[in-house]
């Protein structure tokens, strides 16, 4: 049992909901564990996101774009009815993280990735509709077909308007 209780605080931590003290103690994180704070973390992205995509370190990565873009295209195409939404999570994630490490802002890159890590426990369990969520899979091609044609003002606009209308959606707020 003190093997399997490791293992599983080694996870947490992994996953941002705890931190390990000096010694041999641990203290839990404030984690994603109501709407407010849900609502808060599509607050956030609707900062750090758009403006990713305006750094002046941005550097196009061709390569994983046209994948994540391509795994986006896979899910409008009709792969969203057949997966399920821990994957569809993934995928989105996925697609979210690609954009952003384009950023080379270790701060934005870092700060997203324990967003999604905290908001892991909430999408598991509130996913929109498999109609709506390709339309979000749609508008994430959309993105990353402005970005392949070095459009990232406009990328980053409707990248603003796309989290800002998913947000609204899963949470039932605006973005004010």
């Amino acid at each position: 049992m003190p093997g399997h209780l490791t293992h599983v605080l080694r996870r947490i931590a992994v996953e941002g909901w705890i931190e390990r003290l000096p010694g041999c103690g641990r203290k839990f994180q404030p984690v994603l564990t109501s709407m407010e704070s849900y609502q808060d973390s599509y607050r956030f992205r609707l900062t750090i996101e758009p403006a990713a995509v305006l750094e002046p370190g941005f550097v196009l990565d061709r390569e994983a774009l046209e994948t994540v873009r391509a795994q986006q295209q896979r899910l409008v195409d009709g792969e969203i009815r057949t997966i399920g939404n821990a994957q569809l999570y993934d995928l989105d994630s996925r697609f979210h993280g690609t954009v952003m490490a384009c950023s080379n802002n270790t701060f934005f890159i870092d700060s997203l990735r324990r967003v999604d890590r905290l908001r892991r426990l909430i999408e598991y369990r509130r996913t929109l509709q498999r109609d709506r969520a390709a339309v979000r899979c749609a508008e994430h091609v959309r993105i990353a077909d402005l970005l392949l044609a070095g459009e990232r003002a406009e990328a980053s606009a409707y990248l603003r308007e796309h989290l800002s209308s998913v947000g609204q959606e899963k949470t039932g707020q605006s973005d004010g």
